[in-house]
């Protein structure tokens, strides 16, 4: 049961692009809020909104669902962090 919500989950292209704007938003407003608070109210905020108003019919247990989304939201947030950093890199690098 894990797995399967796990796999739909990363694979929902709106909670990516949720999260890829999350990380955005915490890029433009750091200087000002910092980091981890907002990465953290926000992974909590998208693992429990969509399940509360995206699955009424699949029969997963909300409890469930919003605790494999808060996996998927740190795998997901883990991918769009580590792309960031590679990006920063390779600029910096380039010169």
């Amino acid at each position: 049961m894990f797995t399967e919500i796990l796999q739909s989950q990363l694979s929902d292209i709106f909670r990516a692009g949720l999260v890829f704007g999350l990380i955005y938003t915490m890029l433009r407003t750091r200087a000002t809020t910092g980091t981890l608070i907002p990465l953290a109210a926000g992974v909590v905020f998208i693992a429990a909104v969509l399940p509360m108003t995206t699955s009424a019919g699949t029969g997963v247990p909300l409890p469930w669902a919003i605790g494999v989304g808060l996996v998927s939201n740190c795998i997901l947030l883990a991918i769009g962090l580590g792309l960031w950093t590679l990006a920063q890199r390779f600029m910096a690098a380039r010169g």
